[in-house]
């Protein structure tokens, strides 16, 4: 009784904590309770009850297999429990969705006891997570003429499991509780420094607003005073969800303020309400979908206009903003999904149809995206296997073709890749179509949740139509703690095991490779006409076209190889002017974001767009620089147009570090990552011979804004500020914040710099090592008057710098260098004014092991300057997390402040920051 005793114990520590028994994955455990409940004089038998009926998880966990097998068991009256009678048992099996529950029902269905089996069939028709061995088997029985798998196979063709659902309410009141003001980032629903108690939902439910007890107690009584209301949750004059796509920061929402999924399933809550003045972050939308929340777009503030037509701006050049309606905590307000209008009362406030469309209500009515993919995947089998056509039982996929028209980049990819669409039929954006995705991202902070997503939709395998899937291991890097060591290598196994290539192997045979997940992300798509989803925000390829999305997006296209989702409208961005030598692309990168607000009067036209750049010229690493910070402009995706020459040494570099993988012994039986290398080789060959050009948009594709960027006007570098003491809140922390370097007149303090995270390539590096060589040349040392972190973003870029020498030279400026073999146990609190040498990974850009020190003014590269994310606030003083080019931080951290543009040119004479200048080719198909 070893196991129980250690559960029983545990259960005892949460409840210091506040917790409820931790629910139940494991057989073993599970196999002794069961033990225990067939034992009538057990004195743990009615707790055994309860952790068995309400405790236990469902889907592929092998809890899950014990848990089916014991109501066969029941069900068939091989065992008898006065509490579980088989009516009951049935019940049960209907809540574990899939896996060894379907197996047990088929296994009844297709029984010889005619009662049990009809019984089965009537769970089985509600049942949606059946895979291809599952319909395989009902096929050969039908086949072989049975007559259930015959019912079965027309109740799944009619998708009767979606269509006896109960329809969605037409009026859902709900009461609003403000959550912030100005854009909220997922840190505040879930931080980073959480990220380790994302899989036990209901510890992590405790940092909700990163901690605040203060604002979670009023949350609970404004539900304690409307019990018959949903709560609304809501960033006044903001956005919901910027930053990370964080599907742990939707199930905190839902467990506050959602509904339960199941009385048998605990922690697991759905169908929040969540809404923001400027709408929901791209990524954080899909999230909502994924558990059949609502999200709305209020515009209760908007910009005033001169007569005419131009925004009104105040003293400062900000828009003028004016309420049209309050939404103030405690408003009473509903959504009616009938008329898809928000009133107050029987005022109507606003159209809010596109948080109804009709792909949303069937979400909402199935209780999350994932029964209706899967649903509309078990439809398509049934009728196969039928063969009758599909009957038209979910909305049709929206397709909008708009004859004469030309395609943008993001149209044509789409239109390669789609699914199930009408045959010879162009799509244009603003349709919804399910399209086949090649490449998929697992990070760690996530990936426990996405191999509990896998476990609850019941797979078992990497669908085979994805290229490559991969399992990073860089956002747990910096420091291999008691968390990292209890969470990672079972992360590692799990998805080893599911077969994805691992950043470790569960079996220690080859180096950990702990490089930034974008970055590998990037280096293992070999196609610029792939479609990819990465469990992370930033996941944005300078090949292909790339989709940051939530644990469960992730799981279901690692599953099924298919995400659903819109085609998006695209901005195009092209370039003109010249560069200044002493200018750096990440302040090309800045200036972007600045001219194209500057351009279209305070409005982000990129925002939940595709941003179609026109890079040219720039390989795909240091084009990764624009198209990453492409999540910070809320942007829905970005696209990068290269020149075939660009394109063909881009992936050559890729295909490259893709053999060092596996000449790391980092592929798989499946060999998936040769795979990849031989998918490069004959995409440069088609490149070579001209056979299938670089990809291009069409000269006639419409775009919802043209943005023109003038290099001319890049004087001086360019800084991302936070913007903390702002008067108005809502303008802090936005990331559009665009300040020149003399705004700080070469006297702010700079009380430590940052150069990695995504945002940085060997390039940077680089730059690094030669500004400290002309430093000590200038000055006959180098002396920091500020630390200096550093953290390359791959292994690779390290390998390539000290073989070329550059290693050596940081290494003799640096007062630490990480060991592998010795990792830090323990985050850092303190820093010496001395440059670090960290192991490569996300480190201070991710905060959820390494932070500044409290109240500190942090000069990065990285690209998050959200409050408390990079370093916290004391109480006299914000922490401040200003992001530039790595020349301005190498600068800031000698000096201790900001440097005049004096010091800065000259600390860069002579040094190469950037080859870009604007293609002078045709990046269009006439």
């Amino acid at each position: 009784m070893n196991t129980y005793n250690d559960y029983i114990k545990e259960i005892e520590e949460r409840k210091g904590q506040g917790l409820h028994p931790k629910p139940i994955d494991g057989a073993e455990l599970l196999s002794e309770i069961i033990s225990q409940i067939k034992d009538s004089s057990n004195p743990h038998r009615e707790d055994s009850l309860k952790f068995f009926i309400y405790n236990t998880l469902p889907g592929t966990t092998s809890a899950a297999g014990v848990k089916a097998k014991f109501l066969k068991e029941i069900i068939l009256g091989e065992s008898v429990v006065e509490e579980i009678i088989p009516a009951f048992a049935f019940e049960q099996l209907s809540h574990m969705k899939g896996g060894p529950s379907i197996e047990v029902l088929l296994d009844l269905a297709l029984g010889s006891d005619v009662a049990i089996a009809e019984e089965a069939t009537k769970v089985l028709k509600t049942q949606v997570f059946l895979y291809e061995a599952d319909a395989e088997r009902l096929e050969n029985a039908y086949k072989a003429g049975n007559a259930i798998a015959k019912e079965l196979l027309e109740s799944y063709a009619q998708a009767e499991f979606f269509t006896k659902l109960p329809e969605v309410e037409e009026k859902i009141e709900v009461v609003t509780f403000i959550a912030g003001t100005g854009d909220i980032s997922t840190d505040l629903l879930s931080p980073g420094a959480d990220a380790h108690s994302r899989s036990d939902r209901e510890l992590h439910g405790q940092c909700l607003f990163e901690h605040n007890k203060e604002m979670q107690q009023e949350l609970l009584a404004l539900k304690a005073q409307h019990p018959d209301k949903r709560v609304m949750l809501i960033a006044e004059k903001g956005t919901m969800g910027v930053g990370s796509s964080r599907m742990s920061g939707v199930n905190n929402v839902a467990l506050w303020t959602g509904v339960s999924s199941s009385p048998y399933v605990p922690f697991i809550n759905i169908a929040p309400v969540i809404a923001g003045t400027n709408g929901i972050a791209p990524i954080f939308l899909t999230t909502v979908g994924v558990t059949g929340g609502i999200g709305i777009d209020l515009k209760n503030w908007v910009q005033q206009k001169d007569e005419n037509g131009n925004t009104i701006v105040d003293a400062d050049g900000e828009p003028v903003l004016k309420q049209t309606y309050s939404v103030e905590t405690g408003t009473v307000l509903t959504i009616n999904t009938k008329t898809k209008k928000l009133y107050s009362g029987d005022i109507e406030l606003k159209d809010i149809s596109t948080a109804l469309t009709p792909p949303k209500m069937e979400f909402i009515k199935a209780g999350g995206s994932y029964a209706v993919v899967f649903g509309k995947k078990l439809q398509t089998l049934s009728c196969k296997i039928l063969g009758i056509d599909i009957p038209q039982v979910y909305a049709p996929s929206k397709e909008v073709s708009i004859e004469g028209q030309g395609l943008t980049a993001v149209e044509k990819i789409f239109n390669k890749n789609a699914v199930g669409t009408t045959p010879g039929k162009t799509l244009h954006a603003g349709s919804n179509v399910r399209v086949e995705v090649n490449i998929v991202g697992s990070q760690d902070t996530t990936g426990l949740m996405t191999s509990q997503e896998l476990e609850m939709m019941a797979a078992t395998i990497v669908s085979p139509i994805v290229d490559a899937g991969y399992q990073s291991g860089c956002h747990t890097a910096s420091v291999w703690d008691d968390k990292s060591k209890a969470n990672i290598p079972r992360l590692m196994q799990f998805m080893n095991d599911f077969g994805l290539i691992t950043a470790r192997d569960p079996k220690g045979q080859y180096h950990a490779m702990t490089d930034v997940i974008h970055k590998v992300l990037n280096d293992i798509t070999v196609d610029d006409w792939d479609i990819i989803i990465g469990g992370d925000s930033h996941t944005r390829m300078s090949k292909g076209v790339a989709f940051g999305a939530d644990s469960g997006t992730v799981a279901l296209a690692l599953a099924t190889g298919e995400a659903t989702m819109p085609i998006p409208e695209s901005v195009k961005v092209t370039f003109k002017g010249d560069m200044k030598s002493f200018m750096d692309f990440r302040d090309v990168v800045h200036a972007t974001q600045q001219q194209m607000l500057k351009q279209f009067g305070g409005e982000n036209v990129f925002q939940g767009r595709i941003i179609e750049v026109h890079i040219g010229t720039l390989t795909a690493d240091q084009a990764f620089t624009f198209t990453d910070w492409t999540a910070e402009m809320k942007a829905k995706a970005s696209i990068c147009i290269s020149e075939e020459e660009t394109l063909v040494e881009s992936l050559e570099i890729a295909r490259d570090r893709i053999q060092i993988m596996i000449d790391k012994g980092m592929d798989n039986e499946k060999q998936m990552l040769q795979g990849l290398v031989d998918k490069a080789n004959n995409r440069i060959q088609e490149l070579n011979s001209g056979s299938k050009p670089a990809l291009k948009p069409d000269a006639d594709a419409k775009y919802y804004a043209e943005v023109v960027i003038d290099l001319d006007e890049i004087a001086e570098p360019m800084i991302a500020d936070p913007d903390v003491n702002n008067d108005d809140v809502s303008k802090r922390y936005t990331h559009d914040t665009i300040r020149p370097l003399s705004y700080y007149g070469g006297t702010k303090q700079v009380d430590l710099g940052f150069i990695g995270s995504c945002m940085i390539h060997k390039g940077d590096m680089q730059i690094l090592a030669q500004m400290l060589k002309n430093i000590e040349a200038q000055y006959g040392k180098v002396e920091f008057k500020a630390p200096l972190v550093v953290a390359p973003p791959t292994y690779n870029i390290v390998d390539e710098l000290k073989a070329e020498g550059d290693w050596e030279i940081l290494q003799k400026y640096s007062g630490f260098e990480f060991n592998d073999n010795a990792p830090k146990g323990l985050a850092r609190t303190k820093y010496e004014n001395m440059l670090y040498l960290e192991r490569p990974g996300c480190n201070l850009c991710m905060g959820n092991q390494e932070k500044a020190e409290p109240g500190d003014t942090v000069m990065a590269t990285s690209t998050r300057l959200f409050q408390g994310r990079v370093v916290k606030d004391t109480d006299g003083k914000k922490g401040e997390s200003l992001l530039s080019s790595t020349p301005v931080v190498v600068l800031s951290t000698i000096l201790g402040r900001t440097p005049t543009m004096e010091e800065y040119e000259a600390a860069v004479d002579g040094i190469v920051l950037t080859k870009f200048k604007p293609s002078q080719k045709q990046l269009v198909l006439a």
